[in-house]
């Protein structure tokens, strides 16, 4: 068995450096199947960023809600969950070249998106929230009263493309955090973020009480994404069957607030 891991990793190193010389060639390995594969080695990569309530570190341990079930899946086919911070616009080229074996973080289910991976069905409702400072409020009531405006969304995220979309000027940050805290620091007048995300941290009481949300850009739903031509999606979408009957997902959902979210299997 050793030797079949050990071959693997060097064809998932020969791919990795493939990718790296501009290629997305998806990684190759000995066996019939993703999940075979994935089975093998032990354990499920999930690529995350920090995404809270969904992804996002505490007391050194991944947690959320993305995290949690991701977690009980991994354990549902017999292996373990390890989370990998990722660079959210290379996340196709880190599941092709074997580095994640999943993205699994509130990941909106673009046409892109589906085009790149192999998806699950869709388990969340969200939106794209326009976040204002709560001074501004007043004058700043919807999307077209912030369009001159300088926005700031997570590169290569749902919102910056929703900004791109409606020609609105805006810069880029590595996460929705950095977004945020470009408009309490200045460098933006105004964010465009998760509703997800927006719930847990903006409003009195909470970790951005100084913002506010005024409206929505568009509405979306998030999916788990692996390799184009992945098994483990459908594993996925059997998983969210089962644990929905169970009550498990439910459960889950409420604990971190996303009652409300869940879409039935």
């Amino acid at each position: 068995m050793r030797r079949v891991i050990r071959w693997a990793g060097l064809v998932l190193a020969a791919a990795a450096v493939l990718a790296g010389c501009g290629g997305e060639e998806a990684v190759k390995h000995s066996f019939a199947s993703d999940s075979e594969y994935v089975t093998d080695k032990g354990v499920l990569v999930v690529g995350v960023t920090d995404f809270e309530p969904l992804d996002y570190i505490q007391d050194g341990k991944w947690m959320g809600f993305d995290a949690e079930m991701a977690g009980l899946f991994a354990e549902s086919i017999g292996v373990s969950a390890e989370f990998m911070e990722i660079d959210w616009k290379k996340k196709t080229e880190l599941l092709n070249n074997g580095t994640i074996d999943c993205v699994w973080n509130g990941m909106t289910l673009s046409e892109k998106v589906r085009e790149e991976m192999e998806c699950s069905a869709a388990y969340l409702n969200n939106a794209q929230m326009v976040v204002v400072p709560v001074k501004n409020a007043e004058k700043l009531r919807t999307a077209k009263d912030c369009m001159h405006l300088l926005f700031a969304a997570e590169v290569s995220s749902a919102g910056e493309q929703e900004l791109k979309d409606r020609n609105y000027r805006f810069t880029s940050a590595s996460s929705q955090m950095e977004a945020l805290e470009n408009v309490i620091s200045g460098k933006a007048d105004a964010a465009v973020i998760d509703a997800i995300m927006a719930g847990a941290l903006i409003g009195e009481g909470k970790q951005f009480e100084e913002l506010i949300c005024i409206d929505s850009l568009s509405s979306e739903e998030y999916g788990v994404g692996f390799r184009k031509g992945s098994d483990l999606a459908e594993k996925v979408n059997a998983f969210w069957r089962e644990s929905f009957l169970s009550g498990v997902l439910q459960e889950r959902a409420e604990k971190y607030g996303l009652e409300n979210a869940v879409i039935e299997p």
